[in-house]
């Protein structure tokens, strides 16, 4: 139980690290992603009004038996950042939380970039 806690620990840690240096606002939302071992959801949230202005996860894409995988992660970048688009979204303060930026946090980070948004 020593390993979990210490675990759990640094993972907090690591939220609090990242979420105290990235604010969103009307101009440059937070882009937060949340992953768990099935689905990755994303969110565009202005801080400064405490409001979610978009959303998109790999479980409301109909991806089928495979939404663990950097190519859902990309697909729901890639939807989120549709979304931002229309609603005239250009910028965006990247909020990868508690989790290490590789694998499937990078892919949303690549998708969102290459559909023309500045992370």
């Amino acid at each position: 139980m020593k390993l979990q806690k210490r675990l759990a620990k640094r993972r907090q840690s690591r939220a609090y690290r990242v979420r105290a240096k990235v604010r969103g606002t009307a101009d440059r939302p937070r882009l937060s992603v949340h992953r768990t071992q099935k689905h990755v959801w994303l969110q565009l949230i202005d801080d400064a009004a405490g409001k979610t202005l978009a959303s998109a996860s790999t479980k409301a894409l109909d991806l089928g038996p495979k939404t663990a995988n950097v190519a859902a992660a990309k697909a729901a970048g890639e939807d989120l950042a549709r979304r931002a688009a229309a609603l005239g979204v250009k910028a965006v303060r990247f909020d990868r939380g508690p989790f290490k930026y590789h694998g499937r946090v990078k892919a949303v980070a690549d998708a969102v970039r290459a559909a023309g948004i500045s992370v």
